[in-house]
């Protein structure tokens, strides 16, 4: 199998151009290209074509557009998920110390899968070499204390997968506290959990979250999926980026969700092309979230 063909940014130019795509500067298109990959660029593309010719209306600036509100969205996503991390390892931390005191992490007899216990553990090990010699709060426990880390400093070195793997395989009884803590039900704090670890890893990669389809779903009750976007076939659209938002109302302060949704508001009216239907949302999201 042959490789692909090399294109420069002008050949790609006029790929666009001859499927149809309006492009009105030129010269802002070809540093848009160069800085952001013609591959990359071209998921944007996908609701203004039907395959590869671009509807009469479409022009470089709507990718633009839908790019700049892609990348914009996400970080507003990013802030948020960080006050959701930091509180879900808080409180874990707080309700497992409780019971098994500072270092009770480290005891593996503590938890109920050894091997996944024995990944996390390792894992952190890893962070914690790489930072010690830049963080302050590590070389305090470790050089001058000669102690191992307690776990409310322990958390700061797993991400938000870690956490999420370190409550599934933590004792029931934890469970249950730290989801009572979050007034989240326990058989789904989990999933919950885990819902903001794939979100929260698109957007810190930089991933497409536009006329994203996700294959895992979040956990939604009723009520939440009554307030999802009905499709012309008449299903509901539980597939899109809208049901993540959902879950992070749960998992939020109603003030932090409202600036959220404000945040999210003013985007829609600096970007007014971007049809929110692409992320799942309902033309009067702003009212029933």
């Amino acid at each position: 199998m042959s490789d692909k063909e090399f294109k420069t940014i002008d050949e790609q130019l006029n790929i666009l151009k001859s499927r149809g795509l309006t492009i009105d500067d030129e010269e802002k298109a070809s540093d848009f290209l160069l800085h952001n990959n013609y591959y990359r660029v071209s998921g944007y593309s996908l609701t203004l074509r039907n395959h590869d010719v671009f509807s009469k209306t479409a022009s470089f600036q709507n990718i633009i557009d839908i790019y700049s509100f892609d990348h914009e969205l996400r970080h507003i996503l990013l802030k948020y998920l960080e006050i959701i991390e930091v509180q879900l390892k808080s409180v874990y931390a707080y309700e497992f110390t409780k019971v098994n005191g500072s270092t009770g992490y480290l005891d593996v007899n503590n938890f109920t899968n050894a091997d996944v216990y024995q990944k996390i553990v390792d894992k952190a090990e890893e962070q914690k070499n790489k930072r010690l010699p830049h963080e302050a709060y590590l070389k305090h426990f470790i050089e001058d204390l000669k102690q191992p880390l307690p776990l409310w400093a322990y958390v700061d070195l797993l991400t938000i997968a870690d956490i999420s793997f370190l409550y599934s395989i933590s004792q029931s009884n934890i469970q249950s506290t730290v989801a009572a803590r979050l007034n989240i039900p326990h058989k789904i704090m989990g999933k919950f959990m885990h819902s903001m670890t794939i979100l929260r890893n698109l957007c810190a990669h930089g991933s497409r979250l536009y006329n994203r389809l996700f294959e895992q779903k979040p956990k939604l009750s009723k009520n939440e999926r009554s307030l999802l976007r009905i499709l012309k076939n008449g299903k509901i659209d539980d597939a899109h980026l809208y049901g993540f938002i959902l879950v992070i109302k749960r998992l939020l302060t109603d003030k932090d969700f409202s600036d959220m949704k404000s945040e999210i508001a003013l985007l829609t009216k600096k970007y007014p092309f971007v049809n929110m239907k692409y992320y799942g949302f309902r033309n009067d999201w702003s009212t029933v979230l």
